[in-house]
């Protein structure tokens, strides 16, 4: 099981990797947005914003998300990680389950081309 500093860093990783990526990736990471992922181990919920091309302003809080982000996301902190390191296919993750996307349709759509 991931520790909490492990997920953290990997949330960093992902930020870094979006703030350098250009391209389509680059104008899908252009929303701002709220942003939730919840792990269910180690029971904690990273917030932050999605914001000029990267992850802003994080902060982690024990157990569920204390209000509802724009987009919000589920998984384990294993799945975390291994989506951040490139292991884990986040489409074949979440139809089976294993990571959950929820936002509005037109956010759905933008966010397809980072994932």
């Amino acid at each position: 099981m991931a520790t909490l500093d492990q997920c953290r860093a990997a949330l960093d990783r992902l930020a870094r990797n979006m703030s350098g990526a250009d391209g389509q990736v680059r104008s899908a990471a252009a929303l701002d947005r709220s942003l939730s992922c919840r792990l269910t181990d180690p029971d904690v919920t990273f917030l932050g914003r999605l914001a000029h091309g990267t992850i802003e302003d994080v902060t982690s809080v024990p157990g569920p998300p204390p209000y509802r982000a724009e987009i919000r996301l589920a998984m384990s902190g294993d799945d975390l990680i291994a989506l951040v390191d490139g292991e884990l296919d986040f489409a074949r993750a979440w139809g089976r389950g294993r990571v959950r996307l929820e936002a509005g349709v037109r956010d759905l759509l933008r966010l397809r081309k980072l994932l």
